[in-house]
């Protein structure tokens, strides 16, 4: 006699994963921020949702930097909430207040950290969208690996080497929303560096508040990186990092690096321009040209000096790209001081520069001070200043008509390929737009004959 095979069971569906929306405002630091809690998300099976609708929960990652930031963070968390409803809110302007200005402008929002708080947001998520994995045996999904959840495009990617800086410029908040500074471990950078490379990404953007402190807080520890010793100082990094990049034939550039002579160290070390390697190119915040103003700002900069080391760093690598910001407006800028910064300009003859109209920001020690610069006379300041900067990028754009420059290839648009070359960082710098390029493919690296020029672009054929 057969035995009766045994009952089968129900095949039951399984749940479907929690999905979280998230919203990511603000800097590259913040967008690194967004990128570690979209990795812990994703390793503890939570699926990113594309829209409100079909998300459980929104996690909005805020800007405080400016009045502008502010609001835009404040509109972002009330169209989460009138979409959704349930809303985590992180980042610099979760700080303000210890949290309370976010829960005055908007009550029923879930929760409020600050800046680098993934910790905390997990655990908010955890309390108001339990999670189905367990941490403890689940592994992270293999399309996301060693390099974790990315927002920038495939072929290149912020790396943030600390957290924090110890100036108290009066114009700005970002100490006390982000605290003091705090290294990352110099071998913990490199590890990730590697990575990132490893995994494809041919550009890595080196980012922090104050890039040229790395290493201050802790002396310039010793670290360790594949078995050698390594300090924790702006000048190794840098070094390590251009051997590694010339390895994987990439490029690593740099970012809000304040002007200290150990900086010239890093000119040195820069590949000839397009090649792998550390980029000649410096982001540096010079802020102003006034040693008044300065010293009304508490930067630590002056300004003969910059020129100097200007002067210098041309002179020791020709072809070095210098970008920077600058503040017009300043409570007490007179017409005299205005000018002078205006000469600056001239005379410094800077590649890329970004100028802001002075903001009184909620908390900056700047507002306290006499005679403010009324609203148009500012914005007023801000036209001249860039019109001015325009027509010196002009110039030095038309220079570079009919040479051929390594260019990072970005996008396509119609036949166009849209590119960035060495003196091009992603988002804030100029475009090499590339006619018949639609065949050269994104992410990779190109020759192109440049063949026109504006005041912030380029335009050539591929070679």
């Amino acid at each position: 006699m057969m035995a009766k095979p045994a009952p089968t069971r129900p095949r039951t569906r399984p749940a479907p994963a929690p999905r979280v929306g998230f919203v990511s405002l603000g800097c590259p630091k913040a967008l690194v921020d967004s990128e570690q809690i979209l990795t812990r998300l994703s390793a503890e099976g939570y699926t990113i949702a594309p829209s409100y609708g079909g998300a459980d929960l929104v996690v909005v990652n805020t800007c405080g930097f400016i009045d502008a930031a502010v609001d835009e963070s404040l509109s972002a968390i009330g169209e989460a909430l009138a979409e959704n409803g349930k809303v985590i809110v992180t980042g610099c302007l979760g700080a303000k207040d210890g949290g309370a200005f976010i829960r005055a402008a908007h009550p029923k929002v879930l929760a409020v950290t600050g800046p680098h708080a993934a910790s905390e947001v997990m655990a908010a998520v955890h309390e108001h969208l339990p999670k189905l994995h367990d941490p403890f045996v689940d592994l992270l999904p293999p399309s996301i690996g060693k390099i974790g959840v990315k927002l920038t495009p495939k072929h290149y990617a912020y790396l943030k080497i600390s957290e924090g800086c110890n100036h108290r410029c009066t114009f700005c908040i970002i100490p006390s929303l982000r605290g003091d500074l705090v290294s990352r471990p110099i071998g913990e950078v490199m590890v990730e560096a590697e990575n990132l490379l490893k995994a494809g990404v041919r550009e890595l953007l080196v980012v922090s508040q104050d890039t040229s402190a790395y290493g201050v807080d802790v002396r310039y520890r010793t670290g360790f990186w594949r078995g050698r010793p390594l300090k924790t100082r702006m000048t190794e990094l840098a070094t390590a990092l251009a051997a590694l990049a010339v390895e994987y034939g990439a490029w690593v550039r740099l970012h809000y690096v304040y002007p200290y002579p150990h900086v010239d160290d890093s000119i040195a070390l820069m590949a000839a321009e397009g090649d792998a390697g550390l980029l000649p190119y410096l982001d540096v915040p010079f802020q102003h040209a006034s040693p008044r103003i300065l010293k009304l700002m508490k930067r630590p900069a002056n300004v003969e000096n910059n020129l100097k080391r200007i002067r210098a760093w041309r002179a020791a690598c020709p072809q070095l790209t210098i970008r920077s910001t600058f503040i017009v407006g300043f409570p007490g800028e007179t017409d005299a001081e205005f000018e002078a910064l205006l000469e600056f300009l001239s005379e410094a003859q800077l590649d890329r520069v970004g100028c802001f109209a002075y903001s009184p920001v909620d908390g900056a020690t700047a507002n306290a001070l006499p005679d403010p610069v009324p609203d148009a006379l500012r914005e007023e300041r801000r036209a001249r200043f860039m019109a001015t900067q325009e027509a010196i990028s002009a110039h030095r754009l038309k220079r570079r008509v009919g040479s051929t420059l390594t260019v990072l290839v970005d996008t396509h648009e119609g036949a166009r390929a849209l590119a960035r070359s060495a003196a091009d960082a992603p988002e804030i710098d100029g475009n090499v737009a590339i006619d018949n390029g639609a065949e050269l493919p994104i992410g990779e690296f190109a020759r192109v004959r440049i063949t026109g020029a504006s005041a912030h672009d380029l335009s050539g054929l591929p070679v």
